[in-house]
Parts: structure tokens; C-alpha cells; sequence
């Protein structure tokens, strides 16, 4: 498994360039991701190869609820755009994720910021769902550390059958060294994310890893306990994942580029949809 999703987020790393594609696409499945830290947009064809991959860092979600409907639609308008002129086709359709547990009213949310940002929403799935189906764990945990919230899944035999979703992410690490460096979010999400500066802050924030851990251990509390794996920005932050087994007593792991599993989840789960040639804004016209 590790193997194989290696070589898949090297080649999604591939294309995350702006240059056209040599071959227009006959079929694309595209996956939205609204994430509180990051929103990200992936391209996948009919047999789930990459096809383009665009994200913004954007503050338009909060705790997994959207605050900035506006916002969100012009940044996935945006990143629509960006990946339409990759692909050579516009994009008709995407689907979207949720975390688990949030309001039926926020679920919905997500669909019409698709559907705002003009394409048909072809379904939602929640967010650790989304995870496995990239992941591809048979029996195992799935901890999706998004910006403002973590949400967890038990899989057994291949199946979801058990998730949970509590606050606490990326954001709270971010705020925790705003506030004892006194310094503000912006300039704390910057040290958060320099290499040099990762040692220095890793017993500030030791504290938000713990609580993720007691998170785990609480949403898994009576269900097998396997490996878990940790997916989302958030978890790349060096020794996470020992900090989790270490409070939780759960052997715990980061997959390769955990930013981008739950969002290429998203596009797998996708409907495929043959993009129309008739966009003469993009210069489409049928070859």
C-alpha cells in the first residue's frame, strides 16, 4: 500500500503545474476539498491518474462550516479556473466532503459553493471516507487532521463503520504559538511552517498534539485499535505521529504528502463526466 500511494502522490505532485496537458481529456472526475487551512481542487481521468492539481491557502471555512460563502465560491471559481486551462476542457461537475458530524445545513453548504462556483455538485462524502478510499486500509484507523477540526474512522473489512469529529487542527496549533510568542497568526502559521523553525516550536505545541491523541483514543474507545494513520497538513509538522502513539498508546504513521490524500479521496469518489468542447472563453472547440 505505502508503495503505491508513493508513486500516486509523485505523480499528483507531477501535475501540479500550470502547463496544458498534450491530450485533452475524454473523461475527468474532479474532487473539491474545502479545507479551513487550505481548499484544494484535484483533476483525476476515468481510471483515477492525475490530471491536474491546484490549492490556495484561504480562511474561508471555520471548524469545517463555511463563514465566507462569497469567498469560498471565488476561491473555487478561482481554482476551477486554474485547473480548466491545465486540463484544455472546461469542468462540469465535482464532488465534495464534509467532516463527520457537522449540521445537515453545513453539509448542504458545501454543494452550493460547488454548484455557485458553476459546476454540478455530483455528491458529498465525508471527509475520512474520502481518506481510505486513497489509503486503502482494510483494517485501520483513519485521523484526518484538517484546519480546525480532526475526524476520525474506523475501518474494518474495507468499511467505514465508525467516525467522529471533534474540534482542534492546524488553526489551533497556528494560534497556541501566536500566543506565547506574541506574535500575530499570520506570522505564527509562517514559523509553523519553516523546517528551521519546527524543533524550536514542537514543545509549544506538543500540547495540540496530545489532545488529537485523546481525540483517538476517545472516538475509537470500544473498536479494534490497529494502526492509525494521520492525514492532513497539519500531520506532516515533524513528530506527530510519535506524540499520538506515545498519548494514545496507538501505533500511529503519516502516509506520504498527507495534505492531498483526503482531497484525491474526494475526486475517486467523483462521478465521471465527459467535458463539453464548447467554452469559447477557454478557446475549447472539438478537435
Amino acid at each position: 500500500m505505502i508503495g503505491d500511494l508513493a508513486a500516486t502522490m509523485a505523480a499528483l505532485e507531477a501535475v501540479m503545474v500550470p502547463e496544458p496537458l498534450a491530450e485533452r481529456p475524454t473523461g475527468i472526475k474532479v474532487g473539491v476539498d474545502l479545507g479551513t487551512a487550505y481548499t484544494v481542487l484535484i483533476a483525476l481521468d476515468a481510471d483515477d491518474r492525475p490530471l491536474a492539481a491546484v490549492y490556495e491557502f484561504a480562511d474561508v471555512v471555520r471548524d469545517g462550516v463555511v463563514t465566507d460563502f462569497v469567498g469560498a465560491i471565488d476561491l473555487v471559481r478561482r481554482l476551477k479556473r486554474k485547473a480548466e486551462l491545465r486540463l484544455g476542457v472546461p469542468i462540469l461537475a465535482a464532488h465534495g466532503a464534509y467532516p463527520p458530524g457537522v449540521a445537515r445545513s453545513e453539509v448542504r453548504a458545501v454543494q452550493h459553493v460547488i454548484e455557485a462556483a458553476e459546476m454540478e455538485c455530483t455528491g458529498l462524502v465525508d471527509e475520512p471516507t474520502a481518506a481510505n478510499a486513497v489509503l486503502r486500509l482494510r483494517d485501520g484507523i483513519v485521523v484526518d487532521v484538517g484546519g480546525g477540526t480532526t475526524g476520525v474512522a474506523v475501518v474494518q473489512d474495507g468499511v467505514v463503520v465508525h467516525t467522529a469529529d471533534e474540534p482542534t487542527g492546524g488553526t489551533h496549533l497556528t494560534l497556541v504559538i501566536a500566543g506565547a510568542l506574541g506574535i500575530s497568526f499570520d506570522e505564527a502559521e509562517a514559523l509553523k511552517k519553516d523546517p528551521q523553525q519546527q524543533s524550536r516550536l514542537f514543545p509549544l505545541i506538543r500540547p495540540v498534539m496530545e489532545k488529537v491523541a485523546s481525540i483517538l483514543t476517545t472516538a475509537t474507545r470500544g473498536w479494534p485499535t490497529p494502526m492509525a494513520y494521520l492525514v492532513g497538513g497539519t500531520a506532516s509538522f515533524p513528530g506527530f505521529a510519535e506524540v499520538v502513539t506515545e498519548a494514545s498508546g496507538i501505533d500511529t504513521v503519516v502516509p506520504v504528502a498527507p495534505l492531498f490524500v483526503t482531497p484525491l479521496g474526494i475526486a475517486r469518489n467523483g462521478a465521471v463526466h465527459a467535458p463539453s468542447y464548447g467554452s469559447t472563453e477557454l478557446g475549447m472547440v472539438p478537435r
